[in-house]
């Protein structure tokens, strides 16, 4: 047995063989953390065409390179390294372009910790403005990764809510082949083992295709399945409690019914609301509709992405277009349609004629 492979025998290790494997230490996670700067940086010049994130990213890459100097990259060792052999399924595929930052700040926090915590030997300076670096990039995740959601939150004009359904899984399937991005989990009547279940599934589903899932009502359940974010009804949770456990980066909808709830839902603090139900539907048994004149009050009133809701399919879509709105919430029309897929599709095809249209 070699001396490295005993932890008793620390203590003997020569000054050079242990300073040669924190060298080696440093250079790896220089090299990582970097390499996800970089990855991070890309997003933030071409894909966000934000200034300010991206010169963030290229400062800490620079400050890490002047760290990197001679002496720690002599120490590497690549084929005599045993990590380099080591890989993971999830680091093979990226479902969608969330997973891909996610990974990547993930993947720089750990390195800065590691090279906060092995610079405190030789390089106490290092050490310090790692641990400083490491705090910007919690608030860059946040910025990015809640910017992300609310970005794909705003681009989606077709909201499906399900129902409970034998074909559940590949109804939804099919509506995401057909374009949808933003899916509702919702079954009042499922004990939590279901639901948790359910909402599992149905995440990794949404995910697969680069959409959006929201958890119905609760946000324990939310937090549990790692859902994109929670919506509430007017006797759930305050949406400042739901914020404080699901942190900046989820979302956070409510259900209006009239301008009174709106404004509410808006001071609370609500990245979307839905606005209904427009017409009477079993979904809100016993609920009046508020009709057309609320959907034409939120065109003129909320600041923030709403959806009409309530009873809407293909043969009165149209009246709620022209009545101002631009996203809408389905239920049974996709749910319970025979091809959800070209039901999707025709919908889509309605809401993006809207875009188009001339002011």
């Amino acid at each position: 047995m070699n001396a490295q492979d005993d932890p008793t025998k620390l203590q003997s290790y020569s000054t050079d063989w242990t300073r040669t494997a924190i060298h080696r230490i440093l250079d790896a996670n220089l090299d990582r953390a970097r390499e996800g700067f970089r990855i991070i940086e890309e997003w933030c010049r071409f894909g966000l065409n934000h200034a300010q994130y991206t010169a963030e990213c290229k400062a800490a890459r620079q400050a890490l390179a002047r760290w990197h100097t001679a002496e720690i990259r002599a120490a590497r060792d690549t084929p005599g390294d045993p990590g380099t052999a080591l890989s993971h399924p999830q680091e093979e595929q990226r479902a969608d372009l969330y997973q891909v930052l996610q990974a990547n700040l993930c993947r720089v926090q750990e390195a800065l910790r590691a090279l906060e915590e092995y610079g405190k030997i030789d390089y106490p300076e290092m050490a310090i403005a790692c641990k400083q670096m490491r705090y910007q990039v919690y608030t860059l995740e946040s910025n990015l990764l809640g910017r992300h959601r609310h970005q794909q939150l705003a681009r989606s004009p077709l909201y499906l809510v399900t129902a409970p359904v034998e074909n559940l899984f590949e109804a939804v399937e099919a509506a995401l082949q057909g374009g949808l991005t933003l899916v509702q989990y919702r079954d009042k009547e499922a004990d939590d083992t279901v639901r948790l279940r359910n909402g599992e599934k149905l995440r990794h589903l949404c995910h697969r295709y680069g959409a959006l899932f929201i958890m119905n009502d609760r946000v324990d359940l939310a937090l549990a399945v790692d859902a994109d974010g929670v919506h509430l009804g007017q006797q759930d949770v305050p949406i400042a409690l739901a914020r404080q456990l699901l942190g900046p980066t989820r979302i956070v909808g409510r259900s209006t019914t009239n301008p009174d709830e709106m404004r509410r839902a808006l001071a609370e603090g609500a990245d979307y609301i839905g606005v209904g139900p427009v017409y009477e539907t079993p979904t809100k048994a016993g609920k009046a509709a508020a009709g057309l004149e609320y959907v034409r009050y939120a065109a003129a009133h909320s600041p923030v992405p709403w959806f009409a809701i309530g009873g809407i399919n293909l043969d009165n879509v149209g009246d709620v277009l022209e009545a101002g709105a631009e996203r809408v919430s389905v239920v049974r029309a996709i749910i319970a349609a025979e091809q959800p897929k070209q039901v999707t599709q025709a919908f889509l095809t309605q809401l993006s004629a809207v875009k188009r249209r001339p002011a």
